[in-house]
């Protein structure tokens, strides 16, 4: 009896030994369209090149759970399910993969807030939106997993009010006076998109908190800079529902989402991010990529002048006048989750995958998939 009791001990410590790391990711994937029920008109035509190398991507990198950034939300997410459909198809080689589970819950962006919230003196633009949109839904966010999703313990933020946040810095005007205006500012939600707190059952019985966001780019403002502001008071949220209300409860939880802000250069919040990335709760794997170095140095420009490592580089943007290749995408761990491996989908043109990217390397998205693997 306990030879046999041994037996099965030693099995069971085998099998949890040789157990797949869960591949944890984050893809901006730039899937948005000019009008409702347009990008389900595209996905269902599946001629657009785009979708085609998106879904490319996500069936060679293979993630268990991946954020998707900029997936245009309609109410039923018939979008979602359909791409979803095609991922699970095998491409020639590649084969499918599937997602039985997702969450996707409305989101601010494109919902009319009522007022002016920009200061452009006028009302129902797409910046007046409680998130900034066209239409309901667009630039919205999507987190997939083949691990069963705890919907019902799920917490959706979006609607808490920016000026409800711990020591939130609210825009002004020059003159000191409330930008756009009072009522404005205490009626901004500070979620651009959402902020979720999504748990995942694993298959070892353990629980894993998906801290899922997308704030708002730190630009396209004035003087009163709301969009930086907002981007910092964004990241920072995450900081303080870690350390106030998450960790007392739980150890596992990763924070995954394109957070628009790199640790050295741009116009993001350098200080939130790094508080997050240089905290004593997270891990900071530091995803590297082959093209992502080779395009910072052949393309030059600004990129001649940034701080942070090229390799750590997952988008592209302009190199002229614009911010160039930066680090804006993350999956960060928490500290107590034993990483094996991390990296950014970004092949340069002599590896396999380039031509997802393309030249212009736009092909796919402006962003690059980022992957950590859990043990």
């Amino acid at each position: 009896m306990f030879r046999w009791a041994l037996a099965a001990a030693f099995a069971c410590v085998s099998a949890a030994s040789f157990a797949e790391p869960i591949r944890v990711a984050t893809f901006n994937t730039s899937l948005t369209r000019k009008g409702p029920g347009l990008l389900l008109r595209d996905i269902r035509k599946l001629k657009d090149s785009q979708i085609r190398n998106v879904m490319a991507i996500i069936q060679t990198v293979r993630p268990d759970i991946l954020l998707i950034n900029e997936f245009d939300h309609d109410y039923e997410n018939l979008a979602l399910r359909e791409f979803l459909d095609l991922l699970a198809q095998d491409a020639g080689e590649r084969k499918g993969i599937r997602y039985p589970y997702f969450y996707a819950p409305p989101q601010n962006v494109g919902v009319p807030s009522g007022l002016d919230l920009n200061g452009d003196g006028k009302l129902g633009g797409p910046a007046d939106a409680y998130g900034f949109g066209n239409f309901r839904g667009q630039y919205a966010m999507a987190l997939v997993s083949k691990f069963p999703i705890q919907t019902d313990a799920a917490k959706d933020f979006s609607e808490v009010l920016w000026n409800q946040i711990p020591n939130a810095e609210m825009p002004k005007a020059a003159d000191g006076s409330d930008f756009p205006s009072y009522p404005a500012l205490h009626i901004m939600r500070l979620s651009s998109k959402g902020h979720w707190d999504v748990p995942i059952a694993l298959p070892s019985g353990d629980t894993l908190h998906i801290l899922a966001s997308h704030p708002t780019p730190p630009i396209f403002d004035g003087p009163e800079d709301m969009n930086g502001k907002r981007n910092r008071a964004e990241i920072l949220f995450w900081d303080t529902y870690i350390r106030t209300a998450l960790q007392p409860h739980t150890d596992k939880y990763v924070v995954l989402g394109d957070l628009n802000a790199d640790p050295f250069d741009g116009e993001g919040s350098h200080d939130a991010i790094s508080v997050l990335i240089n905290g004593r709760y997270l891990t900071d794997p530091k995803p590297q990529s082959n093209g992502a170095r080779i395009a910072s140095k052949t393309q030059g420009g600004v990129n001649t002048k940034h701080k942070s490592d090229p390799a750590t580089d997952t988008a592209d943007w302009r190199d002229d006048r614009g911010p160039g290749n930066l680090r804006v995408d993350y999956v960060l761990p928490s500290k107590t989750l034993t990483l094996s491996d991390a990296s950014v989908f970004w092949p340069a043109s002599d590896e396999a995958g380039f031509e997802w990217i393309g030249s212009d390397g736009r092909a796919s998205s402006d962003h690059r998939l980022v992957w950590v693997d859990i043990e």
